[in-house]
Order: C-alpha cells, then sequence, then structure tokens
C-alpha cells in the first residue's frame, strides 16, 4: 500500500475547501487536465466527478468516485482508469498546530492496477503522491495567503518563534 504524508502549512479548513471544491480536483491531482462534478455534490457519498488525462495527442476521461466523506477529516475517492481498472484512495487531514498534516494512500482494487500491482508499481505511486501532495500544498497554502491579511494569527507562519509555541490550530 502506497501511504505518503505531508505537512501543509495551513488549517485543515483550508486544505478541506480545497479538496471540497471539484473543479480544483486537476489543479492537484497529477495527470489531470481539466475536472468538474457531474454527478451529485461533491464531496458527498455517492458524487462523481469527471477529469480528463492527457498523454501526449491521446485524451482520456474518467470518473472518481467518493466512497467516504467525513468533513474536515477523510476523504475516501474511487478512481476508475478505463482498463487500467479502479484505485482506492483515502486522504486523511488531522492537526497538526496551526497546520495540517495530509496522509495519502492509494491501492490498486481492480482490472490490470490490481492484478499487476507489485514493487514497481508501489514506487510509482510513491512517486506520484510525491508530486500530487506538493501540489496539494501549493494550492492550499496559496488560497491561505489570499484569505488572511499578513500578520493574521491563523495566517501561515512559523510554528515556533521566541520560545514560545503559537497557539491556534482548528476546531
Amino acid at each position: 500500500m502506497a501511504v505518503r504524508h505531508r505537512l501543509i502549512k495551513t488549517s485543515r479548513r483550508t486544505v478541506w475547501a480545497v479538496l471540497a471544491d471539484g473543479t480544483r480536483y486537476a489543479d492537484w491531482v497529477v495527470g489531470t487536465s481539466f475536472s468538474e462534478p457531474i454527478r451529485g455534490r461533491w464531496p458527498e457519498v455517492g458524487s462523481v466527478i469527471g477529469y480528463e488525462i492527457r498523454v501526449g495527442p491521446v485524451r482520456l476521461n474518467n470518473e472518481t468516485v467518493v466512497r467516504e466523506c467525513v468533513e474536515g477529516e477523510r476523504l475516501g475517492l474511487e478512481a476508475r482508469a478505463g482498463a487500467l481498472g479502479t484505485a482506492r484512495i483515502a486522504i486523511e487531514l488531522r492537526p497538526w498546530g496551526p497546520y495540517s498534516l495530509v496522509i495519502a494512500d492509494e491501492h490498486p482494487l481492480q482490472g490490470a492496477g490490481g492484478a499487476l500491482h507489485n514493487v514497481a508499481v508501489e514506487a510509482m505511486i510513491q512517486l506520484r503522491h510525491r508530486a500530487m501532495l506538493a501540489r496539494l500544498a501549493a494550492v492550499c497554502e496559496e488560497r491561505a495567503r489570499h484569505e488572511r491579511p499578513p500578520g493574521h494569527p491563523e495566517a501561515p507562519g512559523p510554528v515556533w518563534s521566541g520560545g514560545a509555541a503559537r497557539g491556534g490550530g482548528d476546531a
């Protein structure tokens, strides 16, 4: 199972706002060029987001279904990738002081991805997650910069300053 984590220097509320915006999926999911909610209210359980993957001149349209949603904490997705099959992707948000620890866990479920799952596939998923979490961090931290003025107590900044830990965090 490919599990990777990243500290994102903003609140869980901000990270969740990005995850809950189906039109932003392509901004942080590696390989997607376009996304939009197509059924239900994203990210409610059962809702579906459609996205496009471009590989050179080839365009593939796929879907991701929400299988679990605990607002502000967990998002469980089933990505459908045509002939490659499906994958389970779990994204968990944990408070870490004023920041968010984001944990991504992905595992092939069905189809060729599940049948051919091995150490090499696992390594590829790890590389993809590293890039995906870096992109998610960039999108979330940029959003936080625009939401709060500099100097605001919840604005991104150092956790440790002058010997005293900063207060605050998520509710």
